[in-house]
């Protein structure tokens, strides 16, 4: 990480039904992690076969906050878009 010190540190860790729904869900994050964002940074791992992590560094409690919040709504409505694509979900 390059630029001005970011003390704030978190990691967020999702555990995913199925691995295929993990590298689904890393490949939607990734584009907005490589954004440059002026207080925060994010970064997304894998923390197992079906779980991945966001690792996000900030300047200040605000911007950790807003990153926190924005990503956790990200995670929230992927894995609702895939419990809703699921067969067993789908109206006749």
């Amino acid at each position: 990480m390059s630029g001005p010190s970011r003390p704030w540190h978190a990691t967020i860790t999702v555990t995913t039904p199925r691995p295929e729904v993990a590298d689904w869900l890393a490949s939607a994050l990734a584009p907005e992690s490589s954004r440059e964002v002026p207080r925060a940074s994010a970064s997304i791992g894998r923390a197992g076969p079906a779980s991945l992590s966001v690792s996000i560094d900030a300047a200040d409690a605000g911007a950790m906050r807003a990153a926190l919040n924005t990503y956790l709504g990200w995670v929230e409505l992927s894995l609702a878009t895939v419990a809703a694509s699921e067969p067993s979900n789908r109206r006749a």
